[in-house]
């Protein structure tokens, strides 16, 4: 059964797509600040190579770009937007890489894990990030969101 379209609500800003992307923009921002400083001291010190920060970042990348997939998204036509539910797998993932980097780091002779654990945290994040943006705009383009609505206002997805 469902609710006729003049009774229902516009979904939360929180949920919808535009604050959602910033959210993570944000996250992605503070945890790269301190990955690539901690990253850029192991690298000056000779701990690490940037050949191996970038052989790990890249298939990283690629990854969350194709994980893009996992996100729930639902497009609400009549408000003209598209809403995120929480994507388990990501958070689970995520959250297991980072344990992995805190215990890593903790030991004197994993250092180098803790890097490339840091290498691929922020090729996932960027690689989801750039994902969900691609696909938003596709589905944006589908249902005929106009750059037009959003300029004006009407669609702050």
């Amino acid at each position: 059964m469902s609710i006729p379209i003049d009774k229902q609500k516009p979904p939360p800003f929180m949920k919808q797509s535009r604050a959602k992307i910033w959210i993570r923009t944000v996250i992605l921002f503070i945890f790269g600040t301190i990955f690539i400083i901690a990253l850029y001291q192991d690298i000056k010190s000779g701990i690490f190579h940037i050949t191996w920060a970038l052989l790990v970042f890249f298939p990283s990348t690629v990854t969350g770009f194709l994980m893009r997939g996992f996100v729930p998204m639902h497009v609400h036509q009549a408000y003209r937007r598209i809403t995120f539910s929480f994507d388990h797998i990501y958070f689970t993932l995520i959250l297991l890489l980072v344990i992995a980097k805190v215990f890593t780091g903790q030991v004197p002779g994993l250092t180098i894990w803790t890097d490339i654990i840091m290498c691929v945290i922020l090729g996932l994040m960027s690689g989801r990030l750039s994902g969900i943006c691609l696909r938003v705009r596709d589905l944006k383009t589908r249902h005929f969101f106009s750059l037009d609505d959003q300029n004006n206002g009407k669609n702050e997805s």
